[in-house]
Order: C-alpha cells, then sequence, then structure tokens
C-alpha cells in the first residue's frame, strides 16, 4: 500500500512536517527494495561465481605459474639488460602465486633468486609496516611476539586488541555516566531530561495509539467464523511483529489495507502527531541502513571484493560478466604467448618492447 500526504492537491503547499514524512516514506521504501534485491541477486551471482569465476581463476594460476618456469628456463639465454626486465616480471608474478592452491614452494624459491629482498623479508617489511600503522591509529599495543607471520595474522591480531579496547571503553562509560546520574543535576539539565523523557513519551504513545486499534478490530478471539479467525490470526501477528520493532510504516500499511484510515485521515494528521511519527520513521532508515550495511559487507568479505569500493545488487551481475570477460582474455593471451616464447627470439622481442616505468616494465602479455 501506498503511505503519502497530499494537501489540496497542491504538493508545495505541504507543511515541512509533511514533507519531512513523505521524504522519510520514500526512503524507508528504497531502502526495504535493497535488502530484497539482494535475495535475489546473491544466488544467481554465487553460482555464476563457483561455476565460472572460480575454475577461470584456477587455469590463470596455473598459466602464470607455467609463464614463471618458462621465462625461468629462458633466463641465461637472454642479454644483461633483458635478463633485468624479465627478473622484475618474474619477482611481480611469482610473488602473486606463493601461497596459492598449487603452490608447493617452488614459486617462492623462483622469487628469491630473482628478487633483491627474500619475499619472507617483504612480507615481514609489510607485516611490520601495519603493525605501526594501526598501533599509531587506534593507540593499542599489538605486542612483538614472533607468531605474526602475515597480515591476516596481524589483523586477527588487531581485531582482538579493538575489540578488548571497546569493551573496556564501554565499561568505563557505564561507569562515568552513573558517577554522572549521581551528581546533583542544575536545573537546567533537569528541564532538558524531562522534555526528552515527555517527547519519547508522546512518541511511544503515537505508536501504541496505532497498535491498539489496529490490535482492537483484529483480536481474533472476537471473532466465531474459523475462516475469518485465521485470517485475523494471521493479520495481529503482522501487527505484533510491526509494532515490537518499532515499524510505523508497516502498521499505518495495515491500516490502509484494512480500511482503518484512508487518505483523507492521513492527510488531516496533526503537525504534533507528525512530528511523533517522523522520530519513529527516522528510526527506521537508521535501522534499515545498518540492515544494508551488514548484507553488503557480508558479501563482499563472502567474494573477497573491495570493502570500501561501491557495491549494488544492480550492478553485481554486470561487474561479475566483465570480469569473466577480462579473466577469458588473458587466459587466451597467456597461453598464446606461452607457446610463442618456445622461441626464445620472440621473448626477446616481446622484452623489446616493454616499456620501463618506475624502474618496472609494463608486462601485459601480447599475443604475437
Amino acid at each position: 500500500m501506498s503511505i503519502s500526504i497530499a494537501h489540496d492537491h497542491t504538493p508545495s503547499a505541504l507543511s515541512k512536517a509533511r514533507k519531512t514524512f513523505n521524504s522519510l516514506i520514500g526512503q524507508i521504501g528504497k531502502r526495504r527494495k535493497r535488502p530484497r534485491d539482494w535475495e535475489t541477486v546473491t544466488p544467481v551471482f554465487q553460482k555464476q561465481y563457483v561455476d565460472e569465476i572460480l575454475p577461470l581463476d584456477k587455469t590463470s594460476a596455473q598459466l602464470q605459474a607455467r609463464m614463471v618456469r618458462r621465462l625461468d628456463q629462458a633466463h641465461d639465454q637472454l642479454t644483461q639488460a633483458e635478463r633485468r626486465k624479465v627478473a622484475l616480471v618474474i619477482v611481480d608474478l611469482a610473488g602473486d602465486l606463493i601461497g596459492g592452491e598449487d603452490d608447493e614452494g617452488q614459486m617462492k624459491i623462483i622469487h628469491d633468486r630473482y628478487s633483491p629482498e627474500s619475499y619472507d623479508s617483504q612480507v615481514a617489511a609489510e607485516v611490520d609496516g601495519m603493525k605501526s600503522m594501526i598501533e599509531t591509529m587506534f593507540g593499542v599495543d599489538l605486542g612483538d611476539d614472533e607468531d605474526l607471520n602475515s597480515p591476516e595474522d596481524l589483523l586477527q591480531r588487531a581485531q582482538v586488541h579493538l575489540q578488548q579496547a571497546q569493551a573496556q571503553w564501554e565499561s568505563e562509560n557505564v561507569q562515568r555516566d552513573t558517577r554522572r546520574a549521581k551528581r546533583k543535576k542544575s536545573s537546567r539539565q533537569q528541564a532538558a531530561e524531562a522534555r526528552a523523557q515527555e517527547q519519547q513519551a508522546q512518541v511511544n504513545l503515537s505508536l501504541r495509539g496505532v497498535y491498539r486499534k489496529l490490535a482492537s478490530a483484529l483480536h481474533p478471539d472476537r471473532e466465531t467464523d474459523p475462516q475469518e479467525r485465521e485470517r485475523k490470526t494471521c493479520l495481529m501477528q503482522r501487527v505484533n511483529e510491526a509494532y515490537q520493532k518499532n515499524n510505523l510504516l508497516q502498521l499505518l500499511e495495515l491500516q490502509l489495507e484494512l480500511e482503518h484510515i484512508d487518505q483523507h485521515a492521513l492527510n488531516g494528521l496533526s503537525e504534533e502527531r507528525l512530528k511523533h511519527y517522523n522520530t519513529i520513521l527516522r528510526g527506521q532508515v537508521r535501522e534499515l541502513d545498518q540492515e544494508i550495511l551488514h548484507v553488503e559487507s557480508a558479501f563482499r568479505d563472502a567474494y573477497g571484493m573491495d570493502p570500501f569500493g561501491p557495491i549494488s545488487p544492480d550492478t553485481v551481475l554486470r561487474d561479475l560478466a566483465s570480469e569473466i570477460g577480462e579473466f577469458q582474455n588473458n587466459i587466451r593471451t597467456l597461453e598464446q604467448d606461452l607457446a610463442a616464447f618456445e622461441d626464445v627470439r620472440n621473448l626477446k622481442l616481446w622484452l623489446k618492447r616493454c616499456k620501463l616505468v618506475r624502474a618496472r616494465p609494463e608486462f601485459e602479455f601480447a599475443p604475437f
């Protein structure tokens, strides 16, 4: 059911509270749709991810490992300048493959053969840098244990420390609030608290008023007809659920559905009542935002996506199709280059075309 307030068919004449009410109803409608869209798109995304992305990722990793070994074998046949370029390619490719599903330690050996710094040293430096940054940003001491062997280990340790710090902060906050509550409050503070409590009481009464009207009309025990009693029982369950969640919009929708109110009644809501309704609706918007954040964070975690990048149920399948296409193109190129590099002359030609950028070559493989 559509909920909105009109005023003499001239929206420009609506009061601020009425405009706010309509705006909040619209915001809630959009936010309600978002989790439902995720429920629809997630199974489709998951199937494509499992059926297409994972096999392509595995094939790509296998081809890159073959390329690393091919370049390693050809290294001694190259000039000194060519060796410098191919070493950078090997280090970059092998570094990404270390610890992968099919890696048995060979990639680290090859990586360290061509890198001025071992892979383990690089990881240790990365962990140390992250550790210093986290300690500085959050004011925690992560300790000097030697079991922090990877960024993942460090992040797990940091999460534990941050949770402990959060618990301590909350405990101290409770104690501080308790001490403040025991202090004698000024007349101004007492008046402000009284106003806030009165306002909250009025908000609760407004919500309870809608609920009571519905409950009175739907109470199944008053119904003698079995079918009608069952219908009212189901409706009453919806009413109770909405009331428990402070879901004013759903209660108003139920009133419209049951014809307990009409557009004229909505248009005639008092300014004071609308202010109370708007307070409740703002809370619903915040709760829906938290629900959406939880759903989308879980989706990002499940598929290794950028935790801060934009994401939408309207675009994830299109983005996935684009990623599949890129995988397929890269795999074709790798296969062609592996075949071409059987002849070291083709490798030399490719290295000649590579451009050094910040002391690194652009090593996008191009088919011959």
